[in-house]
């Protein structure tokens, strides 16, 4: 299938475009689709505690994950994380095999739990993906995401417990 590693500096070449391509779609994240590679670097390659991940096949990067405590301080036991599939792979289980291999990943860095502040409501993989694994949605925030078709809709905060 697909192999799983932690990310270098020097993965962001080929992290990139996925993450472009993906936000550039405008249906799935809140940043902006417009946004610069410099700014996404920030965003997707923050330093520790978060790390970044990529999963590769056939020696090419088709998939990265952000895992990253959802708050600092007294919140830090809870983990949060971002995952992006090449759409030309995407439909494959390459996201399923991602999602599982950073929920351990999470487990083993010390996590408790897991919270997704943002997954968009017409997202219905996405929301199908995560309930599959576990996760409950525990909230809607109506109207809070402008989808490039479907209009406004809400954004899930889902959670499950490590």
């Amino acid at each position: 299938m697909a192999e799983f590693r932690v990310a270098s500096a020097d993965d962001w070449a080929a992290i990139w475009p996925i993450w472009h391509a993906v936000v550039a779609a405008g249906d799935t994240y809140t940043w902006s689709p417009d946004t610069t590679e410099e700014q996404a670097r920030a965003l997707w390659m923050p330093p520790p505690p978060a790390v970044t991940v990529v999963a590769e096949r056939d020696g090419a990067v088709v998939a990265t994950a952000l895992l990253k405590p959802v708050q600092s301080g007294p919140g830090d036991h809870v983990a949060n994380a971002g995952f992006m599939v090449d759409p030309a792979r995407s439909g494959g289980g390459i996201g399923r095999a991602l999602a599982e291999f950073v929920l351990d990943e999470a487990r083993r860095r010390g996590y408790r739990a897991m919270q997704f502040s943002a997954v968009v409501a017409a997202n219905v993989r996405a929301v199908g993906l995560w309930t599959s694994l576990g996760f409950d949605i525990i909230g809607t925030v109506p109207e809070a995401f402008r989808h490039p078709t479907e209009g406004l809709v809400g954004l899930h905060v889902m959670h499950r417990a490590l």
